[in-house]
């Protein structure tokens, strides 16, 4: 076997892999998986935003590439002045708002990040990965009823006077497109093959950066030429988090998502949890960790990177009350990749939900992070000038003492650091496999609202409803709660790769 891949469309996950096949590495396959998902998944990935990579080599060296978004240099203007105005996402059995327009955009780093994973870590030319992803959007891609149902989410940022030609049905006119509509992107597909021939000179020096600029200039946003000319990719070490018999390594501050993370689970430590997954003292103790981590979030990841979050005089304080209280009863996507010989890439990145309007002549759309409530916790258009923003973005890798090791991460903005913290509560306390620990219900808690999936046994599901009258169920799985997208080598060396079914994942092992 040449590696495992796991990711949120099946094309994504099968060009990637095909990278494998043709001798490439983790890096390798990542790097092309990320181009391939910009047509493939057009909501979630995009040029015009951000992510981070957690990598891993051979070795055993570890480090996280940090490409998220990076607020302007310029000071916000007047909000009268901007273009910057709310939407709402229907989720079913819950309504988001978030922000858009040119005012919500911030400088954007994928490309950035992906050039340089692939001069640090990559083996194949960038051509070679490159050229998946023009083939997809020059021949088109089979629209499946995920992203179908992923374009209805969103339709009020995608059915604008700008994006609705580049994302129209073929079948419905005047709709977004739909289950079966071929879709294209020729103007994406020259954007990658020049890419290819110039690099990333092209997007951050170029012509595209000319395009953001005289975009944001004349249509109400604050980026300018310097925010693309000056964007630099950081490296830093993962924070690491002992857990019982594992260890987790996960992205570090500024973000906030791995920090949080590794406070759950410090939490979780010495709770009782009980031996069946889905009991009261499960789920009660769960709940309480993830009340406790909303708080502790509130108070001490403001403006500042939030590393006394485990500090052991914080952590005890918050323990005691986990131990002592427990209850009785954004547009994201993530790839893994594991290769044979032991290199891996855990890789989340993001456009947002992206700012409504295209770029003209290139077929994407930049992100709208600076509308991003959950990245934005001082409130909006309070940004610091010239910083590197916060995320909830989380890519992680678990090993164990014993031997074998996963990658994984998740979509799904204020969800994603919950999501994850289950599913490796799952692996490890219950000694789950990856489908089912993936598969598992979920919950989340937010403002003292508990949502949760029906699939727990009934005793706990009427403790959740009368432990909390403020609920909201979901009768099926939902991409509400993250798409945790995971790869595994065993000890032995056996490769096996898992996507969350709430968000469309695909594994496969070639």
């Amino acid at each position: 076997m040449k590696g495992a891949v796991a990711a949120g469309h099946r094309l994504t996950a099968e060009y990637a892999g095909e990278i494998l096949r043709a001798g490439g590495n983790a890096f390798d396959a990542a790097v092309a998986g990320f181009f391939a998902a910009c047509v493939t998944e057009p909501v979630l990935a995009s040029l015009g935003g951000g992510g981070f990579l957690l990598a891993r080599d051979a070795a055993g060296q570890s480090r996280v590439f940090d490409f998220f978004t990076h607020t302007p240099r310029a000071a916000p203007a007047a909000a009268a002045e901007m273009d910057f105005h709310p939407v709402t996402v229907d989720f079913g059995a819950v309504r988001q708002e978030f922000h858009i327009g040119l005012g919500a955009c911030a400088a954007p780093g994928t490309v950035r990040g992906m050039f340089a994973i692939h001069r640090h870590l990559g083996t194949m030319p960038m051509k070679e990965l490159l050229q998946p992803a023009v083939e997809l959007a020059k021949t088109g891609v089979a629209v499946n009823p995920y992203q179908s149902y992923l374009f209805d989410l969103v339709s009020p940022i995608y059915r604008t006077e700008s994006a609705l030609p580049l994302f129209a049905s073929t079948s419905r006119p005047g709709e977004l497109v739909q289950p079966g509509d071929v879709f294209r992107n020729p103007q994406l597909a020259d954007v990658l093959e020049t890419l290819a021939a110039e690099g990333e000179s092209f997007f951050y020096d170029g012509e595209i950066a000319a395009l953001i600029a005289a975009q944001s200039r004349q249509g109400g946003g604050c980026l300018a030429r310097e925010d693309l000319s000056n964007y630099a990719v950081h490296q830093r070490a993962p924070v690491e988090i002992a857990y019982r018999g594992h260890r987790l390594a996960t992205n570090p501050p500024p973000s906030a998502g791995g920090l949080l993370i590794g406070f759950g689970l410090e939490l979780l430590k010495q709770a009782d949890l009980g031996s069946d997954f889905g009991s009261e003292a499960h789920i009660g103790a769960l709940i309480e960790t993830l009340l406790a981590t909303s708080e502790a979030r509130a108070s001490h990841c403001g403006d500042n990177s939030g590393e006394a979050l485990l500090h052991p005089d914080l952590l005890a304080q918050y323990r005691r009350r986990v131990l002592g209280r427990a209850r009785a009863f954004r547009g994201t996507t993530h790839l893994s990749a594991i290769d044979a010989e032991g290199n891996i890439a855990s890789l989340t990145v993001s456009n947002g939900e992206g700012c409504g309007r295209l770029l003209p002549d290139t077929g994407f759309m930049l992100n709208n992070m600076l509308g991003e409530e959950d990245v934005n916790p001082a409130g909006f258009h309070q940004w610091r000038p010239n910083q590197r923003m916060a995320s909830m973005m989380a890519p992680s890798i678990l090993s164990a003492d014993e031997g074998g090791v996963s990658a994984l991460g998740s979509g799904g903005s204020k969800r994603i650091r919950t999501a994850l913290l289950q599913v490796v509560c799952n692996m490890v306390d219950f000694a789950m496999p990856p489908e089912a620990a993936v598969a598992s219900p979920r919950v989340h808690i937010e403002t003292d609202v508990l949502h949760f999936e029906a699939d727990f046994p009934p005793r706990t599901v009427s403790a959740m409803r009368r432990a909390f009258p403020d609920h909201s169920v979901f009768d099926q799985p939902n991409m509400f709660f993250g798409g945790v997208h995971l790869a595994q080598m065993t000890r032995d060396g056996a490769l096996s790769a898992v996507g969350d079914p709430r968000r469309d994942g695909v594994g496969v092992v070639v």
